[in-house]
């Protein structure tokens, strides 16, 4: 008897108890939406295996292969047997992916040369080959002569499903293909309004629920995903839009502009006019903060397009209308650096004892390392008022750290923190204060409305005048080995020029320490002379399984100390391990010019900003994602003089990371290498979703493919929610939004 499905409905209903109890654990998965909403991932045609050279490594993958062979050993060091199966895909030619199963009984009397079958597993490295270990599998029809039902199977398309190691992609189809007869899928209400699905030319729903999860044919699934795709990007888009209307609902305190007051000054002693763009933004978020609804902005910008000045002007303006301000930095050192650039920009307007005084205010760090005594003046100037602005990194967090009126949290490189940390920070306020978001890492625009589509996005594109042009050239070293002496030759003329330089690797480089140097092959750590070097650390990108060692900050800079061209020069390190003090001191020392060359990770990478410095050299550079090379090398050609990356790289001409590296070189344009990096590598990466272990929250929509018609969705989802912010006319699109906001994917939202 087929049943109306109500989408909320337990699983167990349906599939049994322990079916579901199954489910639930290693899919998040609780009720018959989430499973009618778990798409398969892609279609394999029986004729066409599985590209086994391909493969990525340490992922759980679903293979189509046929088996050439199998052959069975006994363990060494314990009993029992290996089997070893040899396995072949449309090349003909036997893969050099090797499936092993320890004890596989079964294996052994099923997986017989010719046979046709599904393996799914996590791909690993082992004696240099990838590898399945014990993986799971199912066989396929494939018998020509068989019976007329296993003819029809072995032509349909095989759906595979996102899988875990516990959990492969034939199991939920299993429980799909028990779920499906048991609905009557005709009785779904359509979550896309008519007029909509008609516009896009939408498949009917029930019709796409049948073909998305048993296509008949390969032609049969591309309309049905179509239609899944748009309604996931209306339901995205809808409760992005409900999050908007919410936010104008709420009521904060209004920070006008103050004539002849703290930002008047400012302005007047500010050195440099700023540019169009800056300027444009600016008046933008003036008004917005002096509304009574809190402003949620996202400013993005290149590296030193101007964001700071634009930040501080906001918090100046609010300082001037009687608040506070809190500037949320990811790192001390990052904060230190905004803390000088701030009082830099400041004089004495930020030496002011008094909050909302007419010539001057206060502005405090407050970090976690910071001693007890400084710590504790910082934490009594937040929260008597005394101070109007406190820069600080996630010790703002902290129970202990009250304000007296916070009126605008700025919030630098938004991705390094979680929704968490946000929402502490505007607990501390009275009313909810206005946020902006900064970045400089750039993201596309369909990125944008997707990741932070609860903020209304500015963009600063125009660089600020006396900003040098910075060159870029790839050191492919296995080309031409003896362009590593050419590197430190150059360095050297730059510091014979007064300059300064920085050198940046990957890793910090403590034997076994995380983050430390690779041991080699036989179990030792690389030794200076191998590890540093960039001629001989060739390291590939961390995906492709490379465990050659790779350039480490200790190293590096023992080895620079013996070079030739760098003789009597000042290298000195910088990395995370540090203590706080030895850091601050380290990058002071910089700025000030008595260190010609630093050595550091990517604790550089975003607000260090030292004039001086005009030649960046990255080791490795293959291991860095692109946009975080285009941060990289901003630090350089800062102050009026012309700066030069250098991307020293130890990979073979063809290799895919190579690719990466051109593109680098080629452009300086970050929004063109974000799109770049976006189609290069998967977009969960690019959405963040790394940072919480899991997938990026879109379960059919690509960021750039679909960027229409998220632009569409997007038209139609303000225009819905304008109407019916709380969805009462739309009741099927409230459930589906309902559907989809999975506990991963309310965090994925609140991103922004």
């Amino acid at each position: 008897m087929r049943e109306y499905p109500d989408l909320a409905l337990q699983l167990s209903r349906l599939v049994g108890a322990a079916t579901a109890k199954a489910v639930e654990k290693h899919l998040e998965i609780s009720t018959v939406g989430q499973m009618l909403h778990q798409f398969p991932r892609r279609y394999l045609a029986r004729g066409e295996l599985t590209d086994l050279d391909k493969l990525p490594l340490d992922e759980e993958v679903t293979i189509l292969a046929r088996v050439v062979d199998l052959a069975t050993r006994p363990m060494q060091r314990r009993k029992g047997t290996i089997s070893d199966v040899v396995i072949t895909d449309n090349s003909g030619r036997p893969s050099g992916l090797k499936i092993s199963f320890f004890n596989g009984w079964k294996a052994q009397k099923e997986l017989r040369p010719g046979v046709l079958a599904m393996f799914s597993g996590r791909v690993t490295l082992y004696g240099g080959h990838k590898s399945l270990t014990n993986p799971d599998y199912v066989l396929l029809p494939d018998d020509p002569l068989a019976e007329h039902e296993a003819e029809i199977q072995a032509v349909k398309p095989v759906p595979v499903y996102p899988a875990t190691a516990k959990f492969p992609s034939w199991k939920t189809q299993d429980v799909i293909t028990a779920l499906l007869p048991a609905l009557d899928l005709g009785k779904v209400p359509d979550p896309v309004p008519a007029a909509i699905a008609a516009r896009e030319k939408l498949m009917p729903l029930w019709e796409a629920y049948e073909q998305i999860h048993r296509p008949a044919t390969m032609e049969d699934w591309p309309r049905a995903r179509q239609r899944f795709r748009y309604q996931e990007a209306l339901a995205l888009q809808a409760a992005l839009a409900q999050k908007r209307v919410e936010a104008l609902r709420q009521d904060a305190t209004a920070r006008p502009l103050v004539p002849g007051a703290l930002l008047d000054a400012f302005d007047a002693r500010l050195p440099y006019a700023l540019t169009g763009g800056q300027q444009e933004i600016c008046d933008l978020v003036a008004r917005e903060i002096a509304a009574g609804h809190p402003m949620h902005r996202l400013l993005q910008g290149e590296v030193g397009s101007g964001k700071t000045v634009v930040a501080l002007r906001a918090m100046l303006q609010v300082v001037d209308a009687g608040g506070q301000a809190a500037f949320l930095a990811p790192t001390e050192v990052l904060a230190a650096q905004h803390l000088n650039s701030i009082l830099a920009l400041l004089g004495d307007l930020g030496q002011g004892p008094l909050l909302g005084g007419p010539d001057a205010t206060n502005v405090v760090l407050l970090t976690g390392s910071m001693p007890a005594a400084a710590r504790k003046k910082s934490l009594l100037a937040a929260a008597s008022g005394e101070a109007g602005i406190v820069i600080g990194t996630h010790a703002l967090l902290s129970d202990n750290v009250q304000f007296a009126d916070l009126g605008l949290i700025v919030v630098d490189e938004q991705h390094r923190f979680g929704v968490e940390q946000r929402d502490v920070l505007r607990s501390k306020a009275a009313k909810p204060p206005h946020l902006l978001v900064m970045t400089a890492t750039p993201i596309p625009r369909t990125v944008a409305m997707t990741m932070f589509g609860d903020l209304e996005v500015s963009e600063l594109t125009e660089l600020p005048k006396g900003r040098a042009p910075i060159t870029t050239h790839v050191a492919p070293l296995a080309d031409h080995p003896s362009w590593e002496s050419r590197v430190w030759e150059r360095a050297r003329e730059e510091i014979d020029e007064g300059r300064q330089v920085y050198v940046v690797c990957p890793k910090i480089g403590d034997d076994d320490a995380p983050g430390g140097r690779a041991a080699d092959s036989g179990g030792r750590a690389a030794s200076p002379a191998s590890a540093s070097r960039p001629g001989v650390s060739t390291d590939s990108t961390p995906d492709d399984g490379d465990d050659r060692p790779m350039a480490g900050v200790l190293d590096v800079v023992q080895y620079l100390r013996t070079v030739p061209a760098l003789a009597g020069t000042r290298i000195e390190a910088l990395h995370g391990r540090l203590d706080s003090a030895d850091k601050q001191g380290t990058m002071a020392q910089f700025a000030a010019g008595g260190i010609d060359v630093l050595v550091a990770t990517t604790v550089i990478e975003v607000g260090v900003d030292v004039h001086n410095a005009t030649l960046m050299v990255i080791l490795d550079a293959d291991r860095f994602g692109m946009s975080q090379l285009h941060q990289l090398r901003g630090r350089v050609g800062r102050g009026g003089h012309p700066g030069l990356c250098l991307l020293v790289t130890g990979l073979e001409r063809g290799h895919p990371s190579r690719k990466r590296l051109d593109a680098v070189a080629a452009t300086t344009d970050g929004f063109v290498l974000a799109r770049e990096d976006l189609e290069l590598r998967r977009e969960g990466d690019i959405l963040g979703a790394r940072q919480s272990g899991g997938r990026s929250g879109l379960r059919m929509l690509s960021v750039l493919r679909d960027e229409a018609l998220i632009e569409r969705a997007r038209a139609d989802a303000t225009q819905i929610v304008g109407a019916d912010p709380e969805l009462k006319e739309h009741a099927a699109l409230k459930l589906e939004i309902d559907t989809y906001l999975t506990e991963r994917n309310e965090a994925f939202l609140e991103r922004g």
